[in-house]
């Protein structure tokens, strides 16, 4: 099986050693967004509804890239700076998602990187 790189324009740039997503096969591995602008590659400013709308507006960008979309997630992993906007993101995630929605985990972590307040990660199915 070879693997694919997958890269979005739409999406930020990595910020380390490693691909906005790799296809295997049928399935996409989509790293972890955090809300990075594409243009200007800085956090964008605002709430965590304001962040988590662009986390999901770069995985989507980049599932997109591999020939898919939101629809087609399987497993969906958020990480959360504060817990307490558990409600929040659900909320925004309604409007990418519709049943059957991915399986999930939420995390409550210490820190992310560039100090955001929310990350998520996907795998993806292709059909």
């Amino acid at each position: 099986m070879s693997l694919q790189a997958i890269a979005s324009d739409l999406a930020p740039a990595a910020i380390g050693p490693y691909s906005q997503a790799i296809r295997a096969g049928n399935t996409v591995y989509l790293s972890g967004q955090i809300p990075l602008d594409p243009s200007s590659g800085e956090l964008v400013i605002g709430d965590i509804e304001t962040q988590a709308v662009r986390v999901f507006d770069n995985l989507k960008a980049v599932a997109e890239a591999a020939g898919g979309s939101l629809a087609q997630a399987v497993k969906l992993t958020i990480y959360l700076t504060d817990l307490t906007h558990f409600a929040t993101v659900n909320a925004v995630m309604a409007r990418y998602f519709e049943p059957p929605y991915p399986a999930r985990a939420t995390l409550g972590v210490a820190a992310l990187p560039r100090g955001a307040g929310v990350e998520a990660d996907a795998i993806l199915v292709l059909t």
